[in-house]
């Protein structure tokens, strides 16, 4: 959890509702949901109504139309998805603390189309990650030091094509690592409480950690 979520922003895609504990408590603590059409349903089913609904609207009936139709942002154009649509809803009011919840599960096409898109979302929301009930994805685009705690599982794959990359910190140390598929360095783990990343300016690395140790 960020050490200040007073201005902490949540979209709920429409995928897995948060189930884990550390997801759930991002969703209580945000100071605004932004739901991405359908998910809207599931954050009233849990308790909570959402501070806006962005997308096609595909997904909502016309009674719940009606019932949210103040806080209804609805965008038609088809050549994003509704989590982009959310997203670029949420840069346009200056929000940069941002969290992304419920944009796995149900559906793996979908989820791998989010993890990808966070990539394009780094660019504008360094910080940035996708939260899921057992860890987090975010985006390195450059060397560095990022943190960890001992026995965190780490996964370390490359979003654009080849990647060569060195990382020292991880119990499975890597000496400039040419890394061509995603499957290759990851379900490593950490030594303390951070590790280091060294790998060219043209790559960038989806890392994913988990809440709780192995």
């Amino acid at each position: 959890m960020s050490k200040n979520n007073s201005d902490l922003t949540v979209i709920l895609a429409d995928g897995s509702f948060p189930a884990g504990k550390e997801a759930l408590e991002y969703l209580e603590n945000a100071r605004q949901v932004i739901c991405c059409d359908g998910a809207a349903r599931s954050l009233v089913a849990y308790g909570r109504e959402p501070d806006r609904i962005v997308g096609d609207l595909d997904s909502l009936s016309a009674e719940f139309k009606r019932r949210f139709a103040d806080r209804i942002e609805q965008v038609t154009e088809q050549e994003s998805n509704d989590l982009s649509k959310a997203f670029r809803y949420c840069c346009q009011l200056g929000y940069n603390n941002i969290v992304i919840l419920g944009a796995t599960g149900k559906r793996e096409d979908h989820t791998l189309g989010n993890l990808s898109l966070l990539s394009i979302y780094a660019e504008s929301v360094p910080d940035i990650k996708i939260v899921t009930d057992y860890g987090y994805f975010t985006v390195a685009k450059r060397s560095g030091t990022l943190t960890s705690f001992p026995g965190q599982q780490i996964s370390i794959v490359p979003l654009t094509g080849k990647a060569v990359v060195s990382a020292s910190g991880l119990k499975y140390p890597m000496d400039k690592l040419e890394l061509k598929l995603w499957y290759q360095a990851t379900l490593n783990e950490a030594l303390g409480d951070n590790f280091e990343l060294d790998f060219p300016g043209n790559c960038e690395l989806l890392i994913y950690r988990t809440f709780k140790s192995k």
